[in-house]
Order: structure tokens, then sequence, then C-alpha cells
């Protein structure tokens, strides 16, 4: 899900001198950071949005899901952590027969929903695979196989064809998802292979419950310190919050009401009490199984 370099003098190619002149020209309000003047927008790629609301076609995702049930771990510290070595070894092969069916659908024709589900899915099949390509990595930010003279991740790099379309990470995210569902929790959805980043989940997603799925993945972040932690009068919330801010409705004070939205009782009462986020963090550590866990 994210795009930023190693150093942030360095997004997207962005010299320190630049930014920094942006920085002072441009108002920032709230908890927003430079690093938000920069994030992809969302920016619709129209052939996308062909789809057939009348279709009763169903997509079998159950191969990616057994995937994900053999190699996806629950954590003691509540981060879901793939085994990245023993799905190298011994998932591979069944990953890209996933993949490889999942782009040989017309998904044109499929249901809006139908469709929702398959995004997500794809892009996060697609994800484990550039990290087992790559295994062992410390994060995701080293895969360094994007185009461009500034290249950092693979996020922009053309990795599957769908409906004859090459396609990147970047634009299943920015250009199909974001632009056409409209919904923040697409962002506790797509995963980033991060310790910091929503779950991947456990169970692939599926089109008559994927309403339900994100719903469930909002609660699960927003409760987690991943998303939100709460230190006396001190808000600090995930970074995603900070870069994608328009998502959430473009100020401080929607970011709290949709983390309200969510929150468990307690956490809502003090989000209210307070009223202001102070800071944002982010872990960009491979969310790998064999991390120490604790």
């Amino acid at each position: 899900m994210m795009f930023l370099g190693k150093d942030p003098s360095l997004v997207f190619g962005v010299s320190r001198r630049l930014l920094l002149s942006f920085a002072l020209i441009i108002p920032l309000s709230g908890f927003t950071s430079v690093e938000n003047l920069f994030a992809p927008s969302a920016d619709l790629w129209p052939r996308w949005e062909r789809h057939d609301p009348n279709s009763t076609a169903k997509i079998d995702f159950s191969d990616w899901d057994g995937l994900l049930k053999r190699f996806v771990q629950v954590s003691s510290d509540g981060v879901n952590r793939v085994d990245y070595a023993a799905f190298r070894s011994g998932g591979k092969g069944a990953l890209a027969k996933v993949i490889a069916d999942l782009t040989a659908l017309p998904i044109s024709r499929y249901t809006r929903d139908e469709q929702l589900a398959y995004w997500i899915n794809l892009y996060n099949a697609v994800t484990v695979q550039v990290i087992l390509a790559h295994y062992p990595v410390e994060s995701i930010r080293d895969i360094d196989i994007s185009p461009g003279l500034f290249s950092d991740g693979p996020w922009d790099k053309e990795l599957v064809s769908v409906e004859g379309e090459a396609l990147s990470l970047n634009d299943i995210e920015h250009r199909i998802l974001r632009p056409i569902w409209n919904d923040p929790r697409l962002h506790y959805a797509v995963n980033c292979a991060s310790i910091g980043c929503p779950n991947l989940a456990r169970d692939a997603y599926d089109g008559a419950e994927v309403g339900n799925r994100l719903d469930s993945a909002a609660k699960d972040y927003i409760n987690d310190p991943r998303g939100v932690s709460v230190a006396g009068s001190k808000v600090t919330v995930s970074k995603i919050y900070d870069w994608f801010q328009e998502d959430f409705g473009g100020s401080t004070h929607s970011v709290l009401a949709h983390l309200k939205r969510y929150a468990a009782p307690a956490l809502a009462e003090r989000l209210d009490a307070i009223g202001d986020i102070e800071d944002t963090r982010y872990d960009w550590s491979l969310n790998d199984g064999t991390s120490p866990q604790g």
C-alpha cells in the first residue's frame, strides 16, 4: 500500500531542498506532515469502471485462502506474520498459479463486490510474490525494482497483466481501488508486507462478505497500537492517516471521527476528550514469521 522512500528527502525523487521549500510555502494543518504532499492521489483509470451489475458469477478464491491459512500466522503481539521462508520453499508455485488464474479472469464482467474482493486479493497476492522473489529482505522498501532514476520499492513496476493491461501495485491501489470505491476502509485491506501496516488477513476476501470484512479490518487496526495509541493527553496514529488524510475526510476532525466510529468504547471516549492528534508513526520492518514475537 505504500510508496515512500527510505529517506524522506527522496520521496518520489524530490530533493531535500525542494521538499523543504514546499514545507515553507504550503501551510500544513493539524498533524499533516510534508510527506502528505507527495502521497499518490486517487487518479481514476476509467477503463476499470466497467462492470456487470446483473452478473451472478462468483470468483473462486479458495486457493489463495488456503495459502493464507497455511503461511500467515497470528503473533502474540497482534501482528499477522507471514512465514516467507516456508512459503518460498513450499508455496511459491501455488502462489504463481493463483495469480495466473486471477489475472486470466475477464474481471470487467463481474459485479462491483466481486471486483472489489478480486483487486484486494490480487494486490495482496502479488505483494507476497514480490517478497518471495527477493527474500530475505528487511523491508519491502529494499526491493528497488520500480522504474526511474529515484526508484524505491516495487510499487511502480508493472508486475501483472489483466485484460491486456499491464498493472503495477500502485495502479491497483491508486488508479482502481481508491478512485472507484472511494472507501477509506480499503487502507485496512491492502497489505504492504510491513509491521506497521494493517494485517494481511488469514482469509481471502469474498465478494459476498466484503463490506463486513472491511468493517472488521478497520476495527482491528484502529484498536491496535499500530493504528492508534493514547499516552496521557497525546494521541499518536499510523502515518496512513497522514499520507491519505484526503481519504479520511481531509482534516484532523474527520480523521478523529473515522477513528471513533470503529474504536472500542473506551478508546472512542479518550479520543473524544482529547480532540486532537499529536504525532504519527509507522514500522516498515518486514512482517516476517521468523521475526521475534512478543
